[in-house]
Protein backbone atom coordinates (compact mmCIF):
# COMPACT_ATOMS: atom_id res chain seq x y z
CA UNK A 1 0.00 0.00 0.00
CA UNK A 2 1.08 3.75 -1.16
CA UNK A 3 0.81 6.29 1.44
CA UNK A 4 0.37 9.57 -0.02
CA UNK A 5 2.42 13.05 1.42
CA UNK A 6 -0.17 15.45 3.15
CA UNK A 7 1.23 17.34 0.30
CA UNK A 8 -0.72 20.59 -1.60
CA UNK A 9 -2.07 20.08 -4.44
CA UNK A 10 -1.59 23.65 -5.88
CA UNK A 11 -3.74 26.12 -7.34
CA UNK A 12 -6.82 24.31 -5.78
CA UNK A 13 -4.75 23.75 -2.66
CA UNK A 14 -6.22 20.96 -1.31
CA UNK A 15 -4.24 17.78 0.48
CA UNK A 16 -2.76 15.15 -2.28
CA UNK A 17 -3.73 12.61 0.63
CA UNK A 18 -6.79 13.00 2.76
CA UNK A 19 -8.65 16.06 0.47
CA UNK A 20 -8.46 18.63 3.10
CA UNK A 21 -7.78 22.04 2.50
CA UNK A 22 -4.24 21.92 2.89
CA UNK A 23 -2.38 22.07 5.41
CA UNK A 24 -4.51 19.74 6.67
CA UNK A 25 -4.07 18.22 10.77
CA UNK A 26 -1.73 15.77 9.87
CA UNK A 27 0.41 18.18 7.28
CA UNK A 28 0.52 21.07 9.91
CA UNK A 29 2.42 18.65 12.13
CA UNK A 30 4.74 17.56 10.22
CA UNK A 31 5.76 21.11 9.31
CA UNK A 32 5.60 21.86 12.99
CA UNK A 33 8.36 18.77 13.40
CA UNK A 34 10.15 19.85 10.09
CA UNK A 35 10.72 23.53 11.45
CA UNK A 36 11.23 22.67 15.12
CA UNK A 37 14.72 24.23 14.95
CA UNK A 38 13.62 27.66 12.86
CA UNK A 39 10.06 28.48 13.74
CA UNK A 40 10.88 31.57 11.77
CA UNK A 41 11.16 30.20 8.55
CA UNK A 42 8.18 28.23 8.99
CA UNK A 43 6.21 31.65 9.47
CA UNK A 44 7.88 32.45 6.40
CA UNK A 45 7.16 29.98 4.45
CA UNK A 46 3.02 29.46 5.25
CA UNK A 47 3.02 33.13 4.83
CA UNK A 48 4.27 32.98 1.23
CA UNK A 49 2.30 29.85 0.78
CA UNK A 50 -0.56 31.97 2.17
CA UNK A 51 0.01 34.70 -0.49
CA UNK A 52 -0.04 31.69 -2.95
CA UNK A 53 -2.97 30.61 -2.22
CA UNK A 54 -4.76 33.95 -2.46
CA UNK A 55 -3.64 34.33 -5.92
CA UNK A 56 -4.63 30.83 -6.78
CA UNK A 57 -7.92 30.54 -5.29
CA UNK A 58 -8.84 33.88 -6.24
CA UNK A 59 -8.42 33.33 -9.64
CA UNK A 60 -10.25 29.44 -9.83
CA UNK A 61 -13.33 30.56 -7.25
CA UNK A 62 -16.12 32.79 -8.05
CA UNK A 63 -15.49 34.43 -5.12
CA UNK A 64 -12.09 35.78 -3.93
CA UNK A 65 -11.23 33.78 -0.95
CA UNK A 66 -12.13 35.25 2.97
CA UNK A 67 -8.30 36.51 3.62
CA UNK A 68 -9.14 36.03 7.50
CA UNK A 69 -10.10 32.38 6.61
CA UNK A 70 -6.66 32.33 4.78
CA UNK A 71 -4.87 33.51 7.49
CA UNK A 72 -6.47 31.25 10.27
CA UNK A 73 -5.78 28.27 7.75
CA UNK A 74 -2.09 29.11 7.04
CA UNK A 75 -0.94 31.55 9.97
CA UNK A 76 -2.47 30.00 12.74
CA UNK A 77 -1.44 27.31 13.94
CA UNK A 78 2.65 29.06 13.56
CA UNK A 79 1.06 31.90 15.04
CA UNK A 80 -0.44 29.62 17.70
CA UNK A 81 3.07 28.01 18.09
CA UNK A 82 5.11 30.55 18.51
CA UNK A 83 2.64 32.25 21.32
CA UNK A 84 3.00 28.85 23.69
CA UNK A 85 6.50 28.43 23.01
CA UNK A 86 7.31 32.20 23.98
CA UNK A 87 4.86 31.74 27.02
CA UNK A 88 6.97 28.28 28.35
CA UNK A 89 10.62 29.56 27.41
CA UNK A 90 10.84 30.26 31.19
CA UNK A 91 10.67 26.74 31.90
CA UNK A 92 13.19 25.43 29.35
CA UNK A 93 15.94 27.84 30.97
CA UNK A 94 18.50 25.59 32.77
Amino acid sequence: MSLQRHAPIRRLWGCAACAQPWPCEAARAKLVEEYADDPKLLAMDMASCMVEAGIDLAELMPERPDPVALYGRFMGFVRHLAVNRHRNAGHFIE
